[in-house]
């Protein structure tokens, strides 16, 4: 399986003050901003805090992967052959991602993401004028 990018996913059971912990403490730059989460740099991984997916417990729920992948049918077919359960199968979120989860052995969800083309997320969003 080709995974083209990953980051770290936070369920927090307090959205404010993760974010401020991550913006304001730690000082992190952020890498997008979306309605009900922030994703910020860390080196070479980014994590994000998905205010909107909040958790109400401290264990493997609160955290996540993020896997982009590059055909997410394809990626639920492997996980299938090689006996993974599929806990949320493939399916297109109002926000345009096509998404499917997986529970990790911890109970820790794994959600594979397929970028559909001429999502947001693939569109170079910088001016034409600055180049």
């Amino acid at each position: 399986m080709e995974i083209l990018s990953a980051r770290v996913l936070l369920r927090p059971t307090d959205p404010d003050a993760t974010l401020t912990f991550y913006r304001d403490h730690l000082g992190l730059a952020i890498a997008r901003e979306y309605p009900g989460g922030v994703v910020f740099f860390a080196g070479s991984t980014l994590i994000e805090v998905a205010s909107h997916m909040a958790s109400d417990t401290d264990g493997a729920d609160a955290t996540g992967l993020w896997l982009q992948v590059r055909d997410l049918d394809a990626t639920e077919s492997a996980l299938r052959d090689a006996g993974i359960t599929i806990s949320r199968g493939a399916r297109t979120e109002p926000w345009g991602l096509r998404e499917m989860h997986v529970l990790d052995p911890d109970g820790r969800t794994l959600i594979f993401v397929e970028i559909p083309a001429g999502h947001p997320l693939r569109t170079d969003v910088r001016s034409a004028t600055n180049g």
